[in-house]
């Protein structure tokens, strides 16, 4: 029989950081190969990295004993999300948010984003919060596929500080 690997999510710590950055930096690269203008503007940055370690928001997958990704789950209400050009599921309800979501490129093609996205929503759920909603740029296909298999559904577009293209396809899941 196969030995299986530990994988979990835990929160994310300052010793995490040089970690963190480099799957942050993989993805900006990743990103902009695919032809995706998404956190080409220097975002996320490792300030911003570290206030999520912080403030508790930011996680981590881990895989065996290693760093496979990170992501940051807010349990407030995102600013970016007050006016949408289309309609919120659930307007009126709280929510989280997951953003900056990232793979060690070593650990790409193993559909490990589908156990951390899914570590996520427990997440959320054992907070009490029953929608979770999650944005990305329109030519990215990768977070766009993520959310169709979670069943986010396509609520419309925001605007976010992108000095690029601050146009964002905004998704919810109601659960």
């Amino acid at each position: 029989m196969a030995e299986m690997t530990a994988i979990y999510t835990r929160q994310a710590q300052l010793s995490d950081l040089d970690q963190i950055m480099t799957m942050i930096d993989a993805a900006k690269a990743l990103l902009k190969k695919d032809g995706s203008p998404q956190w080409q503007d220097g975002h996320p940055d490792r300030e911003m990295m570290t206030k999520d370690i912080q403030v508790g928001d930011c996680y981590v997958l881990v895989v065996g004993k290693q760093v496979a990704g990170t992501a940051t789950l807010m349990v407030t209400p995102d600013p970016c999300y007050a006016e949408i050009d289309g309609a919120w599921l659930k307007p009126d309800q709280p929510y989280a948010t997951v953003h900056r979501l990232a793979l060690a490129a070593d650990f790409r093609g193993q559909h490990l984003s589908d156990f951390f996205m899914s570590n996520l929503l427990s997440l959320a759920y054992e907070k009490g919060l029953r929608q979770v909603r999650i944005d990305t740029h329109m030519l990215n296909q990768r977070l766009q596929h993520l959310a169709q298999k979670f069943d986010f559904v396509y609520c419309g577009v925001i605007k976010v500080a992108d000095v690029i293209d601050p146009n964002r396809n905004a998704y919810e899941l109601d659960f």
